[in-house]
């Protein structure tokens, strides 16, 4: 029996039968991913991650939870016990931009040697104290940089980082407004619903 071909790490034919399962089953693409963040003490705080609902039903395959860890550095007054959430939305931004990109490198045959993002964002903290009301409290910008390596001509990589950027739902849900639906619960109060 013939080993399953693999590019960039990953089973180019599971690859491509994952596409073409949702070809004929678009159903199977939906999924709802959860978090439960908890308060440990300042600024420190925690995410659980575990479950999450695929495709029709509740998908239990990860063994463990995985823990992310939150907090802000001394200068924010924190204890540095993990990133902040700015740096962990980098984090994110990053890992997703990767994935897409050598996903859909995978899936077109463009085999990649290496592959890095660098992001920076910029913040200004006058919007997040309150001190200036003029001044949001979101990134003002986010800079990236893709660094690639591969024998593929560059018209092919920026091909791939336009891709990228098109597929990525980090990358789309930073750069697009998103309905945030925000609802607060208390002991022996009826929750409230605030959207954002």
């Amino acid at each position: 029996m013939a080993e399953e071909e693999t590019l960039n790490g990953l089973k180019v034919e599971q690859l491509r039968g994952c596409t073409d399962d949702l070809k004929d089953n678009p159903d199977a693409g939906r999924y709802i991913f959860r978090a439960k963040n908890k308060w440990i003490s300042g600024a420190h705080c925690h995410t659980t991650i575990k479950g999450f609902w695929a495709g029709g039903q509740e998908d239990t395959s990860r063994a463990r939870a995985h823990l992310v860890e939150g907090d802000e550095p001394t200068s924010l007054l924190g204890s540095n016990y993990g990133p902040n959430a700015t740096e962990a939305l980098l984090h994110a931004l990053g890992t997703c931009l990767n994935m897409s990109f050598i996903f859909h490198a995978a899936a077109q045959g463009v085999k990649i040697d290496e592959l890095e993002f660098e992001l920076e964002g910029d913040l200004d903290l006058n919007g997040f104290m309150g001190v200036n009301e003029d001044v949001p409290s979101n990134f003002q910008q986010i800079r990236v940089k893709c660094k690639v390596k591969s024998d593929a001509p560059r018209e092919k990589l920026e091909e791939l980082c336009e891709y990228a950027q098109k597929r990525s739902p980090v990358f789309n849900t930073v750069s697009r407004p998103v309905p945030v639906d925000v609802t607060l619960e208390t002991a022996g109060v009826e929750a409230a619903s605030a959207t954002g």
